[in-house]
């Protein structure tokens, strides 16, 4: 009897030991459990335009975004750091969407000489400043101003040559002429003739190709009735590239120093300077290989045109080269077919028409 009382007052135990870990566990774990470290953010400034070297940095400039503690840097400037950002100027130029740092920006009256000249800073790492020529017309009627975005154009000639004589094709011809009823090796010599053309002295001598003449099925040499026609072709070159200096640049210490003191245009804007010569040339910002390229055209006289674009928009178009079979193709232009009849008087170049007020006239003060 006596251990039966034993064996129950153990399974009370028993039971209580068990009820009183099933409420006490669940609120003693979390106690024994590693404290969960919490994840550092930061809230970084980033530039939300492109931000021209020299410019003072202001609140409209900056935008920000959120960086885990492992992609943060001590030399960015966090939005508890706006104080010390706003009012700095810039060391370089920032492109858009750059986490803006220490290193870029400077005081505002401190210098951005770094080496060399002000606006050599402004060129970016991997580029090249090179210089073309410009007319009014291949520069968007000057449109295109310092820090302007623009697109290459290039236009050429293309002619037939012989591979041997790098002359345009067709060859001239002449004619080997040597003393009649002679042998060739008692031969003192033969001629070379200027001209194998029997029927007109002032025609040239062109190579030409044999052909059968319908009517009476007689064999004839036809030669040129001018030289080659060269056949043009236009190609976008370049895309995206950026106008680092429409002009001259200054030469003596006073105009650099006045350089320096005036801010950066922004793109698009017109330049308001002391010269008013018309600029023939512009300063473009290229790759190194884009360089060499330019350069070839430069000594080729390849004529290039230059195409005005949105700063903004950095996006490239795959274009076709304009020649005059695309024409013909692409804008469905039909080739006038040979007729009986035709215009009086003969148009022989196409012109426009003289208007009334084309006629200036000039009042004497």
């Amino acid at each position: 009897m006596r251990r039966g009382r034993i064996f129950i007052f153990l399974a009370i135990i028993l039971i209580f030991v068990i009820v009183l870990a099933v409420v006490a566990l669940p609120r003693v774990l979390p106690m024994l459990r590693p404290a969960t470290p919490t994840a550092t953010v930061y809230q970084v400034y980033y530039a939300l335009q492109n931000i021209s070297q020299g410019t003072i940095i202001t609140e409209d400039l900056l935008g920000t975004y959120t960086l885990p503690e492992t992609s943060f840097a001590q030399v960015m400037f966090t939005v508890q750091e706006k104080s010390v950002l706003v009012g700095q100027k810039a060391k370089i130029a920032i492109d858009q969407g750059v986490p803006i740092t220490s290193g870029m920006v400077v005081a505002p009256d401190a210098g951005l000489d770094a080496g060399g000249p002000a606006w050599a800073n402004i060129i970016a790492a991997g580029k090249n400043a090179i210089t073309i020529p410009i007319s009014r017309l291949a520069a968007v009627g000057y449109g295109i101003a310092d820090g302007a975005h623009v697109n290459v154009i290039a236009c050429m000639l293309v002619v037939d040559v012989d591979p041997s004589y790098q002359s345009l094709t067709p060859n001239y011809v002449s004619a080997l002429v040597g003393p009649a009823n002679i042998e060739p090796a008692k031969m003192p010599g033969i001629t070379v003739g200027v001209n194998n053309s029997a029927v007109a002295p002032q025609v040239f001598p062109y190579q030409g190709r044999t052909e059968v003449e319908s009517a009476f099925q007689q064999g004839i040499y036809i030669v040129p009735s001018e030289p080659q026609r060269p056949r043009p072709v236009c190609q976008m070159i370049m895309q995206d590239v950026s106008v680092l200096k429409l002009g001259n640049f200054p030469l003596t210490a006073e105009q650099t120093a006045v350089n320096q003191a005036t801010p950066t245009p922004q793109p698009g804007a017109q330049q308001q300077t002391g010269n008013s010569q018309t600029p023939d040339i512009v300063t473009l910002v290229v790759s190194p290989q884009e360089a060499v390229v330019l350069t070839y055209l430069v000594y080729t006289n390849t004529p290039l045109y230059l195409t005005l674009r949105n700063s903004g928009d950095t996006a490239r178009q795959v274009t076709e080269s304009a020649t005059l079979q695309f024409l013909l193709s692409q804008h469905s232009i039909t080739v006038p077919v040979k007729l009986a009849y035709s215009l009086t008087p003969r148009v022989d170049t196409l012109s426009l028409p003289f208007l009334p007020n084309d006629i200036v006239t000039v009042t004497p003060e």
